[in-house]
This record gives structure tokens, C-alpha cells and sequence, in this order.
């Protein structure tokens, strides 16, 4: 593929990623090669190949003669990536403590303070959380590690954004955020990993005990602003 293409299909990747991750693109929406062709401008392989790339994401699921939908993941697939998560999320903390220069920890300590800020509005601590932690990935100077972090994320979305309605799980997050914070600021990797388990375990172990108890139904929890 020539590096037009490439740019192309990225572009295009880039895009519908980006809508599926904000739930503007719900669970069991239908992309086809011909809406991408139309909408970016671009011939039929880059707008395949960037449908190939989402599946390799998991966020859509291709299927013969219908071309792509927005993937949902079963209960159990949701547990078991949790359980993954934990660990890269810790690993990046714990880099991040190493890595981080003074202006990005003071960019990671405006983030938290964003957080505050945002409390009682589940949207806008949506979007505060993930600047926390997008601030952080990037102190890690890894960025394959936020890479899979981000994609794995984007496959969890629902269930984990659906945490930031209940005010109790909010005031918590900001509790977790704030001793990540504290360890990242003193240099303290281990602190920082140690915190950072417990923040991203805080709101999985109840489900993760139940669900992993459940027969596999192949219940599913959608991308939407719900599970």
C-alpha cells in the first residue's frame, strides 16, 4: 500500500474509532465500505483496510455481505479484559513515576484538579478522567503500552463510563487519582503502580466475582452510554 493510502486508511481509522470510543457509533451500528467511500473521498482499500484494522481492534466485527458492526463484548470478555487492564494501566504508572518530567507532572496534577472540578457532571468527568489518564500514558514514553491500553479502553467503554453516574464511584475515582498523583509527584514507582491497581480494580472485583461465576450465556454489554 502506497503512503497515501496508508495515510488514508489511518484518517479513516482514526475517525470511527474516535466516534465508536465516544458511543456516537452505539453497538450493533452497520459501517459499510460504500458510507466510508463517500463520506472520506477514498477508493475502496483504504476504507477496507481501515475496516480491517478496527476489527483487529476488536471495535467492530466484520461480517459477509454486510460489511462491519460496531462490536459489543460479552460479560465474560469484559471481566477478562479488565484483568489485563489492571496490570498495563499499573505498568504505565509505574514508568510514568520514573519518566515523567517536572511540566508533566504539573500537566497531570492540572488534570486531577480538572477531575475535581468536574464532579457531578458525569460527561465533563468523563472527559477529565481521560485526560488524567491520557497525561499519564504519555509520561510513560511507551507508546506501544498506551496504544493497547487506549484500544482496550475503547472496548470496554460502556460499563466503565456508566461507573461515573453514580457520584459515590466518582468522589472514589478522585480519592485513587489523587494518592497515583501523590506517589507520580514524589517519584515513587512503587507507590504509583500500587495505587493505580486499586483505582482500576476499585470499580471491576464485584463484577469480575459475579460475573466470572455466571454460566456463558454470551451476554453483552454494548458500547452506549449504558451497559
Amino acid at each position: 500500500m502506497s503512503e497515501e493510502k496508508k495515510s488514508r486508511t489511518e484518517t479513516i481509522r482514526s475517525e470511527i474509532e474516535q466516534e465508536i470510543l465516544s458511543g456516537h457509533l452505539p453497538s450493533g451500528t452497520q459501517i459499510d465500505e460504500q458510507q466510508l467511500i463517500d463520506r472520506f473521498g477514498v477508493s475502496r482499500t483504504p476504507a477496507r483496510e481501515a475496516l480491517i484494522q478496527l476489527a483487529s481492534a476488536g471495535l467492530v466485527t466484520l461480517v459477509p455481505r454486510q460489511g462491519a458492526i460496531v462490536s459489543s463484548i460479552t460479560l465474560r470478555d469484559y471481566v477478562a479484559l479488565s484483568e489485563i487492564l489492571v496490570q498495563l494501566e499499573s505498568l504505565a504508572a509505574r514508568l510514568a513515576s520514573r519518566r515523567m518530567t517536572p511540566a508533566e507532572r504539573d500537566a497531570l496534577e492540572t488534570a486531577y484538579e480538572a477531575c475535581a472540578a468536574a464532579q457531578g457532571d458525569a460527561e465533563a468527568y468523563r472527559a477529565a478522567n481521560d485526560e488524567f489518564h491520557g497525561v499519564l500514558y504519555e509520561g510513560s514514553r511507551n507508546d506501544i503500552l498506551a496504544k493497547q491500553i487506549r484500544t482496550m479502553r475503547a472496548r470496554m467503554r460502556g460499563m466503565r463510563d456508566y461507573r461515573f453516574e453514580h457520584p459515590a464511584r466518582v468522589r472514589a475515582s478522585l480519592a485513587e487519582h489523587k494518592a497515583v498523583l501523590d506517589a507520580i509527584k514524589v517519584g515513587d514507582e512503587d507507590a504509583a503502580a500500587e495505587a493505580m491497581v486499586r483505582h482500576i480494580s476499585a470499580g471491576g472485583n464485584v463484577y469480575a466475582d459475579m460475573i466470572a461465576a455466571m454460566p456463558d450465556d454470551g451476554a453483552a454489554v454494548g458500547r452506549g452510554r449504558r451497559p
